[in-house]
């Protein structure tokens, strides 16, 4: 499947739309100039075009399987996977004193979203990777970094993240997986745990598993968590990897999608592993990995819905049906409607991303409380947004293609299959809703209003030029302003019962601002165009999200099991 990296849209992104230059004005990333991101960009993408997006169908028709308990990847990965390492495309955010490039989230966030357009079954893997290496920068001991990141960073090694146990997914303190001490400093960790993607693979060297344990003192809930490092292969004494850990690949998942992506049961039995952080504080460790996983899920979402559009535009400038002025189907209103809504909820999806890829690396650059607050805000409505974003571009993906969606041969069907679990996988996305009215408004909703004083003033500035686009953009804002001061009132019952449409009425007033920013700084070009499309068509979405999100838990409440039987 071709596949062209939208450098174009990241360099207005960065430079008109997020305010990337206020990252590179820090002291902590002045080396990220706009030279060097646009070379890394363009390397990113380049690889992206070449190597990844070739292997992407082979994921799907030569899925990974188990042999003799050996996990065998689909064709080609392996080389695949060599070209990221080699490229040093797993560690582009890492600490330069195990190896990183010690770059700006940002620029992460564009790398891997296009990895993920390229080839969503194998940029899982350095995404997993990528978080573990985030949890032991934070967590781990001198001794365990010195001897884990190094090998993680070049990607001779892999990171895996191991929570969900049958009767334990959302609820993650209802788990079982047990840790003993062994006496001299490690634990034996027993225990299954399932849906851990990439558990296992034939092309790196060792294959290193967080995993939440509880210790024998540990109290019920996941108050008594606790996080440890278990390698497949335990490091010998010059830190190369040795003798098989007692854990094991039960099966693989026979999954609607990401085939190629091997989705494993992994079986504990007394293995080796080494505490991460203090006892019985895994998940605070667990969680920095997984805020860093859910930006980065968000941007697979993006990703696939990129790749999505372009197979269905190819497809509308070629496909002959009717009669149009251009002779394809692109000329039919309803078609051209459906690409310029995929292309404006890209844009939009990809600037929520890239604006909170900015307030996490400002938050680290800076230490600021208002940064942490405004990339904690952003976080759950990237991923919720980016992914459903995916899910619907991929559907209208096969929409376009008519009849020829739904045969496989076309692979339109194939974006659609791998990108569903984005919004299961991570935090579902009605877990995101939660946390965005729960958690992020315990401040009293002030990082929001913080961040719709920038959003009004930027709609402010643009009356002059823009009449027409910043006066819904201005309405839209006061309405989320009011939205957020209502739900604020409500208990969490009442607040979680609109969760969902609250969090995705938010995306659509952001996406309405960033679209205004891009027609500001490309009055006369494309983005404009598409950004009035947006504004006009899209954005007025928001009322009745927001009005579903204000009526409470009553009416919904009411309806019960009864009334919902066959």
């Amino acid at each position: 499947m071709p596949y062209h990296a939208p450098l174009d849209d990241y360099r207005l992104l960065l430079s008109d739309v997020v305010d990337f230059a206020q990252v590179t004005k820090t002291e902590r990333f002045a080396e990220a100039t706009p030279d060097m991101v646009e070379a890394i960009l363009t390397e990113a993408g380049k690889m992206c075009q070449e190597v990844l997006a070739p292997l992407n169908r082979n994921g799907d028709l030569d899925p990974a399987r188990l042999e003799n308990g050996i996990v065998r990847t689909s064709r080609g990965f392996a080389e695949g996977y060599k070209s990221i390492a080699e490229g040093g495309w797993v560690a582009i955010a890492a600490d330069p004193e195990h190896g990183g490039m010690g770059l700006p989230m940002t620029v992460t966030t564009a790398v891997n979203e296009m990895m993920s357009a390229a080839c969503l079954s194998l940029q899982l893997n350095p995404l997993m990777t990528q978080g573990q290496i985030e949890a032991l920068e934070h967590h781990a001991s001198d001794e365990m970094k010195a001897l884990y990141l190094p090998k993680l960073v070049s990607g001779e090694w892999a990171g895996t993240m191991n929570l969900t146990e049958p009767q334990a997914g959302s609820d993650v303190g209802a788990l079982a997986s047990k840790a003993e001490p062994n006496g001299d400093g490690t634990y034996a960790i027993t225990g299954q745990k399932i849906y851990i993607s990439w558990g296992d693979n034939d092309f790196t060297q060792n294959v290193c598993h967080l995993v939440l344990a509880r210790l024998p003192d540990g109290v019920p809930g996941t108050k008594g968590i606790s996080l440890f490092l278990v390698p497949k292969l335990i490091p010998d004494e010059d830190g190369n990897p040795g003798v098989a850990n007692s854990l094991k690949v039960v099966s693989l998942e026979h999954k609607l999608g990401l085939h190629g992506s091997p989705t494993c049961v992994m079986q504990y039995d007394g293995a080796q592993g080494w505490l991460v952080g203090e006892p019985h504080d895994g998940m605070r460790a667990m969680f920095t990995m997984m805020n860093n996983a859910r930006l980065g899920v968000g941007g697979q979402g993006i990703g696939v819905a990129e790749g999505a559009y372009q197979h269905a535009l190819t497809y509308a400038q070629e496909r002959k049906q009717g009669r149009s002025p251009e002779g394809t189907i692109i000329g039919h209103a309803d078609v051209r409607r459906m690409l310029a809504t995929m292309k404006a909820e890209v844009f939009a999806a990809r600037a929520i991303a890239l604006d909170c890829a900015v307030a996490i690396d400002m938050a680290r650059a800076t230490g600021e409380a208002d940064w942490q607050a405004r990339a904690a805000l952003l976080t759950p409505i990237a991923k919720a947004f980016g992914t459903d974003t995916g899910i619907d571009v991929a559907s209208m993906g096969v929409q376009v293609h008519g009849g020829m969606g739904y045969i496989e041969e076309t692979g339109a069907a194939q974006y659609l299959r791998d990108v569903r679990v984005t919004a299961i996988y991570e935090g579902t996305n009605g877990i995101q809703a939660m946390d965005l009215v729960g958690r992020k408004m315990m401040d009293g909703g002030e990082a929001a209003f913080r961040l719709l004083d920038e959003l009004e003033a930027c709609a402010e500035s643009a009356r002059a030029s823009l009449p027409d686009l910043a006066e819904p953009v201005w309405q839209a804002c006061e309405t989320l302003r009011e939205t957020i001061e209502v739900l604020v009132s409500m208990d969490m019952s009442q607040r979680f019962a609109g969760a969902v449409p609250f969090l995705r009425g938010f995306a659509r007033v952001l996406g309405g601002h960033y679209h205004l920013r891009a027609a500001m700084a490309r009055p006369d070009g494309p983005h404009a165009r598409i950004a009035r499309f947006y504004i006009t068509r899209l954005l007025p979405e928001h009322a009745g999200l927001f009005s579903h999100a204000k009526a409470g838990d009553s009416e919904l409440m009411a309806i019960s099991p009864d009334d919902l039987a066959v």
